[in-house]
C-alpha cells in the first residue's frame, strides 16, 4: 500500500481553475446631443450576499458558501478542516450535509490543498483550499449520494 493517497477529482472541478469571468461590451456613445446639460453615469454596486437561503439550491447558496470561506481564508485562518466546517456550520450549513479530506497525509505530513464540501438536495456545493488559493463549484452529487471521492475523515467534533 502506497505511504500516500491522492485524490481524484472531477475533470469539471479541475477545470474550474479556467473559469470566463465575464464579458462587457463597450457603452453606446450618443450619436448626437440636444442639451448640453450634465451627464448621469451609473456605477455598478456591488450585490451584497445575504445570507445562507435555508431550502434554498446548492446554486443559491453559492454566494453565501464563497463569501464564508473567503472571508475565512482572508483572515489568515488555520486551513484545517475543523476551521472550515465550523465555519460553514456558524454560517448555517448543516454539518451532517458536510464532507471534509483530512489535514495530514497517512505519514503525517502537511497536505497540498483540503476538499471540502456541502451536499443540498441532489447537488454539491465544492470547496477547495490551498496553495493555489480557494475555488468552488456546483456539482451533482455523485450516484452513491456523497460529493467527494477518495479518503474523508469524520466530522465527529
Amino acid at each position: 500500500m502506497p505511504a500516500t493517497r491522492r485524490f481524484t477529482v472531477s475533470a469539471g472541478f479541475l477545470a474550474l481553475g479556467v473559469v470566463l469571468v465575464g464579458c462587457t461590451s463597450p457603452s453606446p456613445t450618443p450619436t448626437s446631443s440636444t442639451s448640453a446639460g450634465p451627464r448621469s453615469t451609473a456605477t455598478a454596486t456591488p450585490v451584497p450576499v445575504a445570507g445562507f437561503l435555508p431550502g434554498g439550491t446548492a446554486q443559491a447558496n453559492k454566494p453565501w458558501f464563497d463569501a464564508v470561506n473567503t472571508k475565512l481564508f482572508a483572515a489568515g485562518a488555520s486551513a484545517n478542516g475543523r476551521a472550515i466546517i465550523d465555519s460553514l456550520v456558524t454560517a448555517g450549513f448543516d454539518k451532517a450535509a458536510m464532507q471534509v479530506t483530512p489535514d495530514k497525509t497517512s505519514i503525517k505530513g502537511e497536505v497540498d490543498s483540503i476538499l471540502f464540501s456541502v451536499k443540498i438536495g441532489d447537488s454539491c456545493l465544492l470547496g477547495q483550499h490551498g496553495g493555489g488559493g480557494y475555488s468552488s463549484a456546483v456539482e451533482a452529487a455523485l450516484k452513491s449520494g456523497l460529493c467527494l471521492i477518495g479518503k474523508t475523515r469524520s466530522i465527529d467534533w
